[in-house]
């Protein structure tokens, strides 16, 4: 997990310095291409990482069973 944390630091750190050089002196064609595909795998990963906590989400029903809320509504693959 760390060595998955580093990496996508490291491309959220690109992703900046593309969009950096975007407003002070704009991206050739292949930059704008890298920074679409850095910016969908980082949304890509939020979603992942989201889906996944929502599918952990457990709710207390009024007659005190539990529903677990991924199994009831989601999938439980993350993307």
């Amino acid at each position: 997990m760390a060595i998955e944390m580093e990496s996508m630091d490291k491309k959220i750190e690109r992703i900046n310095e593309l969009y950096r050089k975007s407003k002070a002196e704009g991206l050739n064609e292949e930059e704008k291409k890298e920074q679409a595909a850095l910016r969908s795998e980082y949304i890509a990963n939020i979603r992942a990482n989201l889906r996944g906590q929502l599918n952990n989400v457990n709710i207390q029903e009024e007659d005190g069973s539990i529903t677990n809320l991924g199994e009831k509504y989601g999938d439980k693959k993350t993307h």
